[in-house]
């Protein structure tokens, strides 16, 4: 295994150096951020020790730069700044994991192995599905040059979606993930915030990238490519949440009606509700009555 050192300070750098050395790595060292920078431009390393206060580039930086250029190696940030929003911007940047100074050289050596264990595969910092954005460090959602204003559901079922692109994703699946597991929520709960972010992220923009899998599921594609309008069509994603979701529009109740611990109408929701359910019986398709229960 070749691992870079980008470390500063010459005594603890160079007894990483010879410390990992006497474990069985190949170890290179650098002294600041933009011979760091160039030692993995031109290198391919299985893993990066990277110090955060460096001279001439942070560690921020370093990372950010090696993950926007499409370099996925693993980077472990080692720094003195044991602030939790520290090392929240460090993991936010890109890096894949964090251990403070004064450190354990035993933990270090454990922590190596893990990230050799997981490989490299890529880990982008910022999602995009086609021209669909997504930034978990500010939260911002972006399609083209518009930013989009999403509840907190909405944002954490997108996000989920968008890690998952190009795969069929279940309505239990996604309550596990995005609701709590263990609340007594109503699987139709997930038809509607489908319906809510679909307003929001394809139909303004004529987009039709949230589609539906008939009895499967959901996936979320880049319809800007060759084939993918034809599938949604066969797929369905205009019938099973448009369809509940639609329900709601005749009522004027926003896409934000139903937020973090709050719930539409339960009259209103459950006559427009019904009348689709009636309208849908003669196809044979009767969902459930979707109320959505928002815990």
């Amino acid at each position: 295994m070749r691992i870079l050192v980008v470390e500063d300070e010459p005594r603890l750098g160079r007894a990483l150096q010879r410390g990992l050395t006497a474990e069985g790595y190949r170890v290179d060292l650098a002294t600041d951020g933009i011979a760091g920078l160039e030692a993995i431009r031109h290198e391919a390393y299985d893993t990066i020790v990277l110090d955060i206060m460096l001279p001439r580039l942070s560690g921020y930086r370093v990372v950010r730069t090696m993950r926007e250029e499409g370099i996925w190696s693993p980077v472990l940030i080692l720094s003195a700044k044991d602030g939790e929003y520290d090392e929240a911007d460090g993991l936010d940047c890109g890096a894949d994991d964090y251990l403070t100074k004064p450190f354990s050289f035993v933990v270090l050596l454990a922590r190596l192995r893990a990230l050799h264990r997981r490989g490299a595969p890529e880990r982008p910092t910022v999602l995009t599905v086609g021209t669909l954005r997504l930034d978990p460090a500010s939260r911002r959602v972006v399609r083209d040059d518009t930013e989009i204003t999403l509840t907190a559901r909405e944002y954490a079922l997108l996000e989920y979606l968008m890690r998952r692109q190009d795969q069929v994703v279940t309505k239990i699946e996604l309550l596990d993930r995005v609701w709590d597991a263990g609340a007594d929520t109503d699987p139709n709960v997930v038809e509607v915030y489908v319906g809510y972010l679909r307003r929001k992220i394809d139909q303004p923009f004529a987009r039709h990238s949230l589609q539906t899998v008939r009895g499967a599921g959901y996936r979320l594609v880049d319809d800007t490519r060759g084939g993918d309008l034809r599938m949604a069509a066969v797929d369905g994603s205009a019938s099973d949440a448009d369809a509940v979701s639609d329900a709601f529009a005749d009522s004027a109740i926003a896409s934000d009606a139903v937020s973090d611990g709050g719930a539409p109408p339960t009259d209103t929701v459950g006559a427009a509700a019904g009348r689709k359910s009636q309208a849908r019986a003669a196809d044979g398709d009767v969902p459930a009555a979707a109320t959505p229960r928002d815990t």
